[in-house]
């Protein structure tokens, strides 16, 4: 790791900065994607930001030398109290997060970031990375069937395939 803090730029290293949803099914997945990164390739370094909680849950495991983990505050509801009011935790996801992580890329110095790999559900994050002039990937950690259940669910509603009424759970989502 003292090689990337030597010169990150002449020795043509790749900072990527991964930022899943806070959730199981979100950082799991993302962490996956990143172990295999960085697997065979030793100039790639990963900062993985997560909350605090979510580092103690998580800080202790096994991971390659090149991803780190780096956190921001709690400004979400707790993991563990989530599901009591899951429509308040996902609002915080879109509104709360932004602001601690911004100013977490602010004070990573070396390597500067190469692309933030952000979890789709935080669409937020290309608004930060067109902000910087920094590329952003998305993730999608769901199946595939499940994104093309969300993208054509007006067609499950207009063919009659879904009749339940969740458009107050909907409103949250857009």
């Amino acid at each position: 790791m003292d090689s990337l803090k030597a010169n990150p730029t002449i020795h043509g290293h790749i900072h990527i900065v991964a930022l899943p949803y806070p959730g199981r099914g979100h950082i799991y997945p993302m962490m996956n994607l990143c172990k295999i990164l960085v697997s065979n390739n030793n100039n790639i370094l990963v900062t993985f930001v997560v909350t605090e909680e979510w580092l103690g849950f998580i800080g202790f495991g096994p991971k390659p030398d090149n991803i780190r983990f780096s956190s921001i505050p709690n400004v979400i509801p707790s993991e563990l109290v989530r599901t009591a009011n899951y429509k308040a935790f996902f609002k915080a996801t879109r509104t709360k997060l932004e602001a601690p992580f911004v100013q977490l890329l602010d004070r990573i110095e070396l390597p500067p970031v190469t692309v933030i790999l952000a979890d789709t559900f935080l669409f937020w994050a290309v608004g930060v990375g067109n902000r910087r002039n920094t590329p952003v990937a998305a993730f999608w950690t769901s199946s595939p069937s499940m994104l093309m259940i969300l993208q054509h669910f007006d067609l499950l509603v207009q063919n009659g395939h879904f009749t339940a009424d969740i458009s107050d759970n909907l409103r949250v989502l857009i």
